[in-house]
């Protein structure tokens, strides 16, 4: 492995290496180290990192009550770069690569709690029954004019026309070729850096883009959206604007989703295991579906993990309130696009593009399986407005994680220890966030109550 990476350093020029580590809520934490430095690390295993990188908040603090998983000595893990992830990164001046490192403790086990293994081993599960999953993420986010002070609210950014966006474009194309510049940047960034991005289109809020990602591996997927973030703030920042992935960074504007369409094929015959032979849906289908609509609203956090993501879900902001399910309406959770039996597949509209890609694929894709494997049965499809029915999803992140702590169909599949820490983590957020005095409190009760 170690010659294959050293001829590809050398064929490129690289002179200097990102080794990524993906933490708990997908920031890219790591190292940056010469080329040889990190080609002599491969040999002497000397590439390592605390522990605690997998239990550090979003604001930089470490939860309690987490000793048992991880040590207050927080000892060093060691870092195995995946070779299948070396990649050129774009826009740095120093010939520079990206490889994502998957964490193993000084006996040489996986570290368990890491995101990407949490989503390596569902994909185990699947493997173990012939089963190979297929998805493809699509992925929202804005553009917003800098804000260096967090106190005042975001705005759209002007675009080539010198005028900022007063209402939705939805799919507009002049509204797209407003941000032609940046759209054709993030385009060759993504082409350098091997990410198979498909088609991107304007979404309905003002400067809101989508892009596509061609269909594969979930794990694959997974490491690239998590470049593609990196990509994009990156090239925002080059031309004056911000690019974020915020599930709601403007009250008055729609949120931004990271929808999963997925698929399950046979491994033998290459053939989606959701489709009869005569192109009907199969009963896996049926389960799979009805896994998703059980277990999808108990483990929330794992795909809306922070006290944002639930102001995007609601039912006047184009998201999801519910599990309901059915073919071609984009008022429910889980969607059915209209298909043939080779491409019949269910679109998991529930996911924030805040959400960790790891886990958020690896959420959608765990309570499909246990679904198929317990032979559930899903609840009548929705033909008409789902937003009318029930709500079903928790409405802020506390009642999710108490969702969350007592779901025990998934606790067994995903380990005690990552439901432990990740729980831990996302309450110290929670917690920190209910400290904070909001420009709302005092705009309405300073002077009032």
């Amino acid at each position: 492995m170690s010659t294959d990476i050293a001829s590809w350093i050398s064929e490129r020029g690289i002179n200097e290496i990102e080794c990524i580590v993906p933490d708990m809520n997908g920031i890219q934490r790591g190292k940056v180290l010469p080329a040889n430095k990190f080609l002599k690390s491969l040999h002497d295993r000397t590439l390592r990192i605390p522990i605690s990188v997998f239990s550090v908040t979003v604001t930089g603090e470490y939860p309690e009550d987490i000793d048992d998983v991880v040590p207050p000595f927080d000892p060093d893990i060691m870092l195995v770069p995946d070779p299948s992830t070396l990649r050129e990164a774009p826009g740095f001046q120093t010939p520079t690569a990206y490889v994502i490192a998957d964490a193993h403790a000084r006996n040489g086990e996986p570290v368990e709690i890491a995101p990407r293994m949490i989503l390596k081993r569902v994909l185990e599960l699947y493997a173990k029954h012939g089963w190979q999953p297929v998805i493809a993420p699509e992925v929202e986010f804005y553009l917003v004019s800098k804000n260096p002070d967090s106190d005042f609210p975001l705005q759209p950014p002007s675009g080539r026309s010198g005028r900022q966006e007063t209402a939705s474009q939805p799919f507009g194309l002049e509204a797209l070729s407003e941000f032609e510049d940046i759209i054709e940047h993030i385009y060759d960034f993504c082409e350098k850096a091997e990410l198979n991005i498909d088609t991107m289109i304007h979404e309905s809020g003002a400067a809101q883009l989508e892009v596509n990602f061609v269909h594969g591996d979930p794990l694959a997927l997974a490491d690239q959206v998590l470049l593609f973030k990196r990509i994009v703030r990156q090239v925002a920042l080059e031309h004056g604007v911000y690019g974020t992935f915020l599930a709601k960074p403007m009250s008055d504007q729609p949120g931004s989703a990271m929808h999963i369409h997925q698929s399950i094929l046979d491994v033998e015959t290459g053939k989606n295991v959701f489709a009869t032979q005569n192109g009907r849906d199969s009963a896996l289908f049926r389960s799979h579906i009805a896994g998703l609509a059980r277990l999808l609203p108990q483990i929330t956090p794992m795909f809306a993990p922070n006290v944002n993501s639930f102001r995007r879900m609601r039912p006047d902001s184009a998201a999801p309130v519910n599990v309901q399910w059915g073919t071609d309406n984009r008022s429910c959770g889980l969607r059915v696009p209209i298909s043939d039996g080779h491409n019949r597949r269910v679109e998991n509209r529930l996911p924030g593009a805040d959400a960790n890609p790891y886990l958020a694929i690896a959420a959608s894709l765990i309570c499909g399986y246990i679904g198929m494997v317990e032979r559930m049965q899903p609840p009548k499809s929705m033909s008409g407005n789902a937003y009318n029915r029930a709500r079903t999803l928790p409405r802020t992140l506390e009642s999710a994680l108490d969702r969350f702590s007592k779901c025990r169909a998934v606790r067994k599949y995903l380990g005690e220890d990552f439901f432990t820490v990740f729980h831990a983590i996302k309450d110290a957020e929670l917690f920190a966030y209910q400290s904070v005095i909001s420009s709302w409190e005092r705009e309405h009760l300073l002077l009032r109550v």
